[in-house]
């Protein structure tokens, strides 16, 4: 993100899960709090993404648009429908559970999902981002059982320390959601975050995290696309925030099993495409992003 300014992939984000809503993995995947968090600007291309007639017309600057957050959507119905399952069973029937999104950015899972209803959940991100995805929420009613917000900037700040003074109890069980975060991080921030995690869970607890694994041309690829949109003088969502990590699911394991997790699932999104009947048009960004849940050892 541009230095004190809310994110950009934030709301790119949700404009794929706005295009995606109702149209794809009927019965595993909605969304339709994404569409009530964009502003009307925001919303022009999901419009034109989700009707062929309006795409094809688009020409330019629109048509990058609309083929750009296309390409979002398909990458992350795959995701949130993992996630959502992955924290619906790990809450269900457990009144009081804690969960924590970390770098919520515009996640709708606390207005939209329904197994939070008896939950606490805790949306952490930077101050920027989180005070513009509260203006964007503001007259939504939360299904979550209480909402708190925790603003931190992780690069400069403890994670401890912010949930801490948010009313987080270490010694309950927590479910953890780590989403679209990880490959903007450098693998120290990555470590020391996912330590203050473990220190803060309980046994019990669950953790989510959705990381990118090492592609070369995935890398490249994503370099192109920004030097593309510059010259053609079209706004990139993510030229401001560049990954910084990947993992191999060999090394994700074994850090989170020095710091007490043990990894039960990892898959790669191009599998849940498949499984879900989901596009999968680009396939090579769909193969290189993973989610993995792991939970806490007794």
């Amino acid at each position: 993100m541009k230095s004190g300014g809310a994110s950009r992939t934030a709301v790119f984000v949700c404009q794929g899960r706005a295009v995606a809503d109702g149209r794809v993995a009927e019965g595993r995947f909605s969304d339709p709090v994404a569409r009530r968090l964009l502003r009307p600007e925001e919303l022009e291309p999901v419009d034109a993404a989700r009707d062929e007639t309006a795409a094809g017309r688009a020409g330019g600057r629109e048509r990058w648009a609309v083929e750009s957050v296309r390409a979002c959507a398909e990458v992350v119905v795959p995701r949130t429908v993992l996630i959502d399952e992955a924290v619906t069973a790990a809450v269900k029937g457990q009144d009081g559970m804690q969960v924590v999104l970390l770098g919520a950015g515009l996640d709708g899972r606390p207005w939209r999902l329904p197994a939070l209803k008896g939950a606490t959940v805790f949306c952490v991100d930077h101050p920027a981002t989180q005070a513009d995805a509260r203006e964007r929420a503001d007259g939504l009613t939360p299904v979550a059982g209480r909402l708190v917000f925790a603003p931190v900037d992780l690069t400069t700040e403890p994670l401890d320390a912010a949930l801490e003074a948010a009313g987080h109890d270490r010694e309950a069980p927590t479910v953890w959601v780590w989403e679209g975060v990880v490959p903007y991080l450098r693998k120290a921030d990555v470590a020391a975050t996912a330590t203050a995690v473990a220190q803060r869970s309980a046994p019990g607890s669950v953790l989510v995290v959705n990381y990118q694994a090492p592609s070369l041309t995935a890398t490249l690829g994503r370099g192109v696309l920004s030097l593309v949109a510059r010259a053609s003088r079209v706004e990139s969502a993510t030229s401001d925030e560049p990954w910084r990590s990947a993992w191999k699911p060999a090394e994700m394991a074994e850090l989170l099993a020095e710091r007490g997790f043990t990894v039960e699932r990892d898959i790669d999104l191009l599998q849940l495409a498949g499984q879900l009947g989901s596009p999968a048009t680009h396939s090579r960004s769909l193969r290189t992003g993973r989610v993995t849940v792991s939970s806490m050892r007794s």
